[in-house]
């Protein structure tokens, strides 16, 4: 197996440890691993992840599996569509395919926590084994499992409801209308201070994009222009007007 095959560009957090590839021998009881969390802000800091590797190393450890190939995505895992939103699941099943394999998830919320999602998974005829539950060869506990998931989900959901309905009913102050100004004023300072963080980051992404537009003197306008005929997408996702270009310029300090 060639040396470019041996790592995966697209797991960037993961430690080297879990990136190569072991050469493959036939003897071997090969798996697929699967991480998750649900927003690249997690995925970034790698808060959740680390437990979920060290689940799924355990177990594959214990059960005598050894990792082939690890995936992880960074993605809501809510929605019947969400295969369609989530490309390394897709890619960690065709892997399992092709090694005749399972797939290995920490937990049954890292496939997903929609029960008729969990049930599509297992038309594609792979196996999946939740390292926290242990090994289950029949699918249908794992479905079980989820419809149980599901279920205590939205019973949770309905006591909170009811819970602050009548909590509502006694007068009882919620939110952030039941703490006290000063508390609301560093709650709103430090959203804005992440809000501002955030913005930082989606424009160091069309930093050069942006130096480029307004090389040679082109006005903001002009800069706008430049980068729609380019395709280059806001910070929103949108396209650029004069006043966006503006802003952006200052936030870089491209201009003063």
């Amino acid at each position: 197996m060639s040396d470019e095959h041996c790592q995966r560009d697209t797991v960037r957090a993961a430690t080297p440890t879990f990136r190569k590839k072991p050469e493959f021998r036939y003897d071997a009881k090969y798996a697929i691993a699967y991480t998750r969390v649900s927003t690249a802000a997690q995925e970034r800091s790698g808060l959740g992840l680390d437990a979920q590797r060290h689940a799924i190393t355990d177990f594959a450890k214990r059960e005598g599996f050894t990792v082939y190939e690890w995936f992880q995505e960074a993605e809501s895992g809510g929605g019947r569509d969400a295969l369609e939103r989530r490309p390394q699941l897709a890619a960690a099943i065709d892997a399992a395919r092709r090694i005749r394999g399972p797939v290995l998830v920490a937990k049954l919320d890292r496939l997903s926590r929609d029960v008729h999602f969990v049930s599509g998974l297992m038309a594609h005829r792979v196996e999946f084994i939740v390292t926290e539950l242990g090994r289950q060869s029949d699918p249908f506990i794992l479905h079980l499992y989820a419809a149980l998931a599901e279920k205590e989900r939205l019973l949770i959901s309905e006591r909170t409801k009811a819970g602050l309905a009548a909590a509502k009913k006694r007068g009882r102050r919620l939110g952030m209308k039941a703490r006290d100004s000063r508390d609301v004023r560093k709650i709103a300072a430090l959203g804005a201070a992440a809000n501002r963080r955030a913005a930082l980051e989606r424009l160091a992404g069309v930093k050069l994009h942006v130096a480029d537009a307004l090389a040679n003197g082109r006005s903001f306008r002009a800069a706008a222009q430049w980068l729609n005929e380019r395709g280059v997408e806001s910070p929103g996702g949108g396209r650029w007007h004069a006043p966006s270009v503006l802003k952006a310029a200052k936030r870089l300090r491209l201009r003063d």
